[in-house]
């Protein structure tokens, strides 16, 4: 299987547990892999024969820096909900969502949720 592969998006977002999460925000990241054939898209250089990533990034951006949520394992779920919904060519795909600042009484470098979907 084909993928397009996005590593790295920086979004703003207020998702987490306490109040004081919520009020305060972080920079969240985001890494998505695209399970879809990109052959035609390959032959013939045409756009509308793939998944527009600049659109892609638009969607996740909605979802991160929207509704605020208690659980990363939520906002997680509701990309993949989001990018299933919006884009028939894809199969299947993978989302990774970081938080690097977790509030945890603990040293560690960040809390993560890695999800896979595909199409019913």
């Amino acid at each position: 299987m084909d993928k397009i592969i996005l590593t790295g998006i920086e979004i703003f977002g207020r998702h987490g547990c306490s109040a004081a999460e919520q009020k305060r925000g972080q920079i969240f990241k985001v890494d998505i892999e695209l399970n879809l054939s990109l052959d035609a898209a390959g032959r013939t250089d045409n756009i509308s024969e793939t998944v527009d990533y600049a659109q892609v990034l638009f969607d996740v951006e909605r979802v991160v820096g929207g509704t605020p949520r208690k659980l990363i394992e939520t906002v997680a779920e509701e990309i993949a909900a989001t990018l299933l919904k919006n884009y028939p060519k894809i199969e299947s795909l993978k989302v990774t969502l970081h938080k690097p600042n977790a509030p945890l009484p603990v040293r560690y470098f960040e809390a993560a949720v890695e999800i896979s979907r595909r199409r019913k």
